[in-house]
């Protein structure tokens, strides 16, 4: 076993049979909760520089090994798995976490200046390290045709309540003075409210026709909110089997 794959073992959060596998993803996991952690104070303090430096030096360091190891998890060459790595999705995650370490750098570097915004990217390298997000994305990406239906549903759906009840809520409200909906944004803002059974309660139906059309859309919500969360469910239990199984061969 060579170094590069010595440190793909290390890296790969599905090896978690060595005690440096599993020692390195509590590290990258800390490094994650310090690098998202500024981000729930409005203050800066001298301490949050520390956790972003540390952060970042961690995030530095996995992505070029990540890099360096491309060619392990790719069914492609070495050379082309080495040229498409960093575009990726999850490799764009981590060089976008990475960035914000510029504004640490001094005034040299604030032409480099990004958001604090882009610091939230690194709650999505929790899912290499936390099973079962790593699952759910797995049973996304299988799952993936199926959901896109269950979506194209969805939207069509709020789609069409909307221009029903754009065009059924025509009275004016007694309470402001104005239309209900003053554009069909409005319309299909409270049409994904509906489905979704949110129900903000800023925007309701005032006439008869406008709250059966309402009541209608609330019951068709339920059952098309109910199919990706039964798809997924489904999903998740069968990964579960198969890798319990792949364990114990």
């Amino acid at each position: 076993m060579d170094l590069r794959e010595r440190i793909y073992k290390l890296i790969e959060p599905r090896n978690k049979d060595t005690y440096a596998s599993r020692m390195y993803d509590i590290v990258m996991l800390i490094a994650i909760v310090l690098g998202i952690f500024p981000l729930m104070f409005r203050a800066h303090y001298k301490l949050f520089w520390y956790f972003d430096l540390v952060s970042s030096i961690c995030f530095i360091i996995d992505y070029i090994l990540r890099w360096c190891t491309a060619d392990y998890e790719s069914k492609r060459g070495k050379i082309a798995a080495f040229v498409i790595y960093p575009f990726t999705p999850m490799a764009i995650i981590d060089l976008l976490s990475i960035l914000p370490i510029f504004n640490l750098l001094g005034p040299t570097f604030r032409v480099f200046r990004v958001s604090r915004m882009l610091k939230i990217l690194r709650v999505f390298k929790v899912i290499r390290y936390f099973e079962p997000l790593e699952i759910i994305m797995a049973v996304i990406r299988k799952q993936s045709k199926v959901l896109m239906t269950v979506l194209s549903l969805a939207i069509f759906y709020i789609f069409i309540t909307a221009l029903i009840m754009f065009n059924a809520e025509e009275e004016i409200n007694p309470e402001t003075g104005e239309y209900l909906f003053e554009g069909f944004f409005d319309a299909f803002y409270w049409a994904a409210c509906t489905l979704t059974t949110v129900g903000y309660g800023d925007i309701y139906p005032i006439s008869h026709t406008g709250r059966v059309i309402s009541i209608i859309s609330s019951m068709v919500g339920i059952a098309i909110i109910a199919l990706p969360s039964g798809i997924i469910t489904a999903g998740y239990m069968d990964e579960l089997e198969k890798r319990k199984k792949s364990e114990i061969e």
